[in-house]
């Protein structure tokens, strides 16, 4: 049975790198940004984000999703059904392998080292009810105040003109999860920028 932790205080951060050093699947609920919960090995805890390799609903692979501590509700580690879920990654060959070294204590350190690993990110950002809202894209440029995402739109279009982020907007970051790479495969390459003034994007 997984102990459940309030985390109300830092020595979440402590949990984390332990469930981290002994490999252990965790599940996690961030009450105030969705309903649902988020299971997956813990690859790497810094001071404002940690890194969690996603295990899906179906036991598969859901991508490398970067999150704020603040946001981390509760904590159960291990997963109370880490046993069958181990043993069905394992029959599936799938084996955790979250990047090494990821630079997690800054926001733009983040989206820099996502940016040179894949093709696409998903950006999630706070909107004014609290929600997270999620934005999907390849990283083109970092300024002093914020960065710049070529999107890609719910039906798989390109934008033509580049999006910006300000750096204390951004809640959460993810990396090849499954929705993104479908987008991107549909997509196909993207069309040169028209730099415009950086306008406001379109919600996945």
């Amino acid at each position: 049975m997984g102990k459940v932790i309030e985390l109300k205080t830092t020595g979440q951060r402590a949990q984390l790198r332990e469930a981290q050093q002994k490999h252990q699947l965790v599940r996690l609920w961030r009450g105030e940004l969705e309903h649902g919960s988020f299971c997956g090995y813990v690859g790497g805890v810094g001071r404002e984000f940690f890194l969690l390799w996603v295990v899906g609903d179906g036991i598969t692979y859901d991508g490398l999703y970067v999150m704020r501590h603040r946001d981390v509700t509760e904590l159960e580690a291990p997963d109370k059904h880490h046993a069958f879920m181990e043993k069905a990654l394992a029959l599936k060959h799938l084996l955790p392998r979250p990047p090494r070294g990821f630079p997690l204590d800054s926001i733009r350190e983040v989206v820099q080292a996502a940016g040179s690993m894949a093709p696409v990110i998903g950006v999630h950002v706070d909107s004014e009810d609290e929600s997270e809202v999620c934005y999907i894209g390849r990283l083109v440029g970092v300024e002093e105040d914020g960065f710049n995402l070529q999107e890609i739109t719910p039906d798989a279009e390109w934008l033509r003109e580049p999006s910006f982020f300000a750096w204390d907007e951004v809640s959460t970051l993810s990396i090849e999860d499954g929705y993104a790479q479908a987008l991107l495969a549909v997509a196909g390459t993207p069309p040169p920028l028209e730099h415009g003034d950086p306008g406001v994007g379109r919600a996945h």
